[in-house]
């Protein structure tokens, strides 16, 4: 199923993207065990984590009981600015008890080829026996203004039954080299959210959703999970150029306040 709800503002957006992921990781936990999680860089989800920092989540969520991975990362150390595991860790899970064990990073100091074959080892490390990857229980997406997500770029070439590639790219001024799960792995999830705010993220909005699909030329349209769900919570500046109806997707305009 695929789900798209309009805010009137981020502030909107990040407070319900919040609440969601707390009830699927109460979720996931109650009927598994344990929940797992594939976070995004890049500045959109920083209100999210913020958010997620604070009062009532710190308190609330069952942190010894939560593993997070990336679904991508730029090839810098762990303490560069850069770095998504950075950005997320200091913003937000440094804030909170949970396990450093239970943080699985990929190792954006190595050689992107060596960091992206330690990344799938991680994967299948956590993955149930005969599998390559989990079954992620939330996986956190953006997209870029050429629709791009996490770091599978326009052109990258379309994968195939393996977890992790090794990406080089000129991004605007960020690092070019880069680590990326595939989209097998963002498809093997139950539930993948994507965040999107601003005008510049019109464009690739309405073509990821409405255009012709091209999976190479805009590569967020391979993400379509086999057997989970796709929200896209958006604000109404980057849903300006999507109709009101889009055929199989549910299409909903958020009023005011937490909904």
């Amino acid at each position: 199923m695929i789900t798209i709800k309009i805010f009137t503002s981020p502030v909107e957006l990040s407070r319900f993207a919040a609440e969601q992921f707390k009830e699927v990781t109460l979720a996931a936990v109650a009927q598994r065990g344990q929940f797992l999680a594939a976070l995004a860089g890049g500045g959109t989800p920083q209100a999210l984590y913020r958010l997620l920092a604070q009062s009532p989540y710190r308190e609330t969520l069952p942190w010894d009981k939560m593993r997070f991975f990336w679904g991508d990362e730029r090839c810098v150390p762990p303490e560069n600015a850069e770095s998504c595991y950075q950005q997320a860790y200091a913003t937000w899970l440094a804030q909170v008890p949970v396990p450093p064990g239970n943080l699985h990073r990929a190792k954006g100091e190595l050689d992107p080829a060596l960091a992206a074959a330690d990344y799938a080892r991680q994967l299948k490390d956590m993955a149930e026996a005969g599998h390559s990857w989990p079954s992620f229980d939330f996986v956190l997406l953006g997209l870029g203004a050429d629709g791009h997500t996490a770091s599978l770029f326009p052109g990258s070439e379309l994968t195939s039954g393996y977890a992790t590639v090794a990406v080089t790219a000129h991004y605007q001024d960020r690092p070019a080299n880069r680590v990326s799960m595939t989209p097998e792995v963002f498809n093997a999830a139950r539930t993948v959210v994507f965040l999107a705010s601003g005008p510049e993220k019109a464009r690739a909005l309405a073509i990821t959703l409405t255009g012709r699909r091209e999976p190479v030329k805009f590569p967020a349209q391979r993400i379509r999970p086999l057997n989970g769900d796709v929200w896209w919570l958006v604000d109404q500046s980057a849903a300006s150029l999507l109709p009101d109806h889009i055929e199989g997707m549910t299409l909903q305009k958020q009023p005011d306040g937490l909904q």
